[in-house]
């Protein structure tokens, strides 16, 4: 069978040629702002991003994205995977500016309603149509105007060959009526592309057409298929690295185009299916040969790896820690391995001299926020004396009817404010990312949590200062810069000084230990504030869709505990994923990374105002 990327398709490329409409073109631009919205509202997975299909996987190879023989025409077709939902770039179909816009929108709803079906292409689309209108009635008028354009672009059956005219009957039935069912005939030919449906086969799908419809691959296929999903997740692995400002002098990812020649030994046990092949983050050695046998010589990638000598020191054996599977929709048990370490090397130190003019004004500001005394009259002891009780007093006695031990003092306790604050930074590697000027991310993280723990000690409230990143589920790494119950004094201001960029993001595991730290604090008020600079991401499976939804988990797990979680973020994108983690109003984007110690400030007032 041929390739039914680059060979059909190619084939109905140069067959159905046209010119499109460029005069009234749509883009992807003039809607982002409202797509997510409209797509959540629809019911679509809150988790998926949405993406433009050039650039990706899909818009590289021939034929769907297809330049239309001839003209400078495109056709593109929108899909969606796990991660995301890919729209295109610029809709030039029709002769409107306003169906072209519309188009747009339908797709979102029709994507929001396809259901994850072993159906054919007609049905899915059909069926998906016929779930977005019976859900949102308010679609009809704009999908019969849609339709009826697609219609009137859509060849004669009358004027092609007897197959393909019943295929193309079959289609025009289904677009005119979704809510009907239709068959669809053996297809000898692909027919013309249909607009306003989704990819009839998105991108991965091995050679011969049986394999996973997705582009996550959660079915198999042959080797040539393995082989093509490890590239596209090396792919995603290091775009999603470079958001978040990590730069790789030498990517491991790159062996993979050796495969034919070098032994490859992969750590498998994160693996669902137990394919070691599919698991390419997971390589841990390579094995070099000149022939299939194990050489003596390895050559070990231990890049991650610092020397022991500048690694940190470690509290204990770990603490195991479940994780949310979210294609299983369950906690899987003790598979993680939190360490909780100090920063090795910290010795006590005062806070910087720079820093003494805005620690001295955030602490005057953050003082006004602590309750002020009030007097309490009536008591049995105190500083001063009541008047006005002294005075009946003494009227009463001299009428007869005086208290033999009155209280006649008053005391002015202090101001009691319930709260407790758990602030918990992001020392991944891409906080070693540079900010021109300001320096490095981690500079100013530090700097944030030296002028925040000044402000907190002013204020009187119960805090404790957290850092975290990871190495795969077995080394998930929590920093201890001040405790609750350690005073916030020179020793404290030394360990957060000794900070610096760690590993990866491995967010679900170190927020579900800060809800157990924080559970604990005898508190009214519970504030788990994550200062962060990207999305969750780590070596093994725990990236994409896998990292956010568990992430995710642990905020609604913190939220049942009585916590009240927020984030802190200089990540530009952060409302791609933050909304779906934090909910609307649980996160705040810092623009400029410099303004962060402020910023912190400010939002820890309004939190607990």
């Amino acid at each position: 069978m041929e390739d039914i990327v680059g060979g059909w398709w190619d084939k109905l490329a140069r067959r159905a040629a046209r010119r499109g409409f460029p005069e009234y073109a749509a883009e992807l631009a003039q809607v982002t702002a409202q797509a997510p919205l409209f797509f959540r509202a629809m019911g679509g997975d809150p988790a998926l991003a949405l993406r433009s299909t050039v650039g990706t996987e899909h818009g590289a190879r021939r034929g769907w994205l297809q330049r239309l023989a001839g003209t400078g025409a495109r056709m593109e077709l929108a899909w969606q995977d796990s991660q995301a939902l890919y729209l295109p770039e610029r809709i030039d179909c029709f002769p409107s500016a306003a169906l072209n816009r519309d188009c747009y929108f339908w797709l979102l709803a029709q994507a929001a309603y396809a259901a994850d079906s072993d159906g054919d292409w007609l049905s899915r689309n059909r069926l998906a149509a016929a779930r977005a209108l019976a859900a949102m009635p308010g679609l009809a008028a704009l999908y019969r105007r849609l339709a009826a354009a697609v219609l009137e672009q859509r060849p004669e059956p009358a004027g092609l060959p007897p197959a393909e005219a019943e295929v193309e009957r079959a289609i025009q039935a289904a677009l005119s009526r979704p809510e009907q069912a239709v068959t669809l005939p053996p297809l000898s030919r692909p027919p013309q592309p249909v607009p306003l449906w989704l990819h009839p086969e998105p991108p991965l799908t091995d050679a011969g057409g049986q394999g996973s419809r997705h582009a996550d691959g959660e079915r198999g296929g042959g080797k040539d298929a393995q082989r093509q999903r490890r590239r596209y997740r090396a792919r995603r692995m290091e775009q999603d690295q470079r958001k978040n400002g990590m730069l790789m002098v030498f990517r491991a990812e790159s062996l993979f185009t050796w495969d034919e020649y070098v032994k490859v030994n992969r750590h498998n046990d994160d693996d669902d299916d137990g394919n070691g092949e599919i698991a390419a983050e997971d390589m841990n050695r390579l094995t070099l040969g000149q022939d299939a046998h194990t050489r003596g010589s390895r050559l070990r990638f231990d890049l991650d790896l610092p020397a022991a000598a500048y690694d940190d020191t470690p509290l204990g054996p770990g603490i195991k820690l479940p994780e949310w599977h979210w294609k299983r929709q369950c906690l899987v048990e003790d598979h993680c391995l939190l360490r909780p370490m100090l920063p090795r090397d910290a010795a006590p130190a005062p806070l910087p001299e720079r820093l003494q003019p805005l620690a001295r004004r955030l602490r005057r500001q953050f003082q006004a926020l602590a309750p002020e005394r009030c007097r309490r009259s009536g008591e049995t002891a105190g500083p001063d004396i009541d008047l006005d009780r002294l005075i009946r007093f003494l009227a009463e006695r001299r009428g007869g009817a005086a208290l033999s031990e009155p209280a006649l003092y008053q005391d002015w306790p202090p101001g009691e404010r319930s709260l407790a604050c758990l602030t918990l930074a992001d020392l991944s590697l891409s906080t070693e990312s540079w900010l021109g000027e300001t320096g490095r991310v981690i500079d100013v993280i530090r700097d944030s949590l030296l002028l925040f723990a000044e402000a907190l000690a002013a204020s009187g409230d119960d805090f404790g200062l957290y850092g975290f990143s990871s190495l795969r589920r077995q080394e998930v790494r929590l920093q201890i810069l001040k405790d609750f119950a350690d005073r916030y004094d020179d020793d404290a201001r030394g360990r957060i000084l000794a900070i610096r960029p760690g590993y990866y993001t491995r967010m679900g595991a170190a927020i579900r230990q800060c809800t157990r730290i924080l559970s604990e604090r005898p508190a009214q008020r519970r504030l788990l504030l994550l200062i962060s600079d990207g999305k969750p991401n780590d070596l093994d499976h725990y990236e994409g869709r896998y990292g956010i939804e568990d992430t995710r988990q642990a905020v609604l797990e913190a939220r049942r505990a009585g916590l009240t979680p927020f984030c802190v973020t200089i990540d530009r994108e952060a409302g791609d994923y933050l909304p779906h983690l934090f909910g609307r109003n649980g996160y705040a984007l810092v623009r400029q990374a410099e303004r962060l110690p402020q910023a912190l400030t400010r939002l820890y007032a309004s939190l607990t105002a």
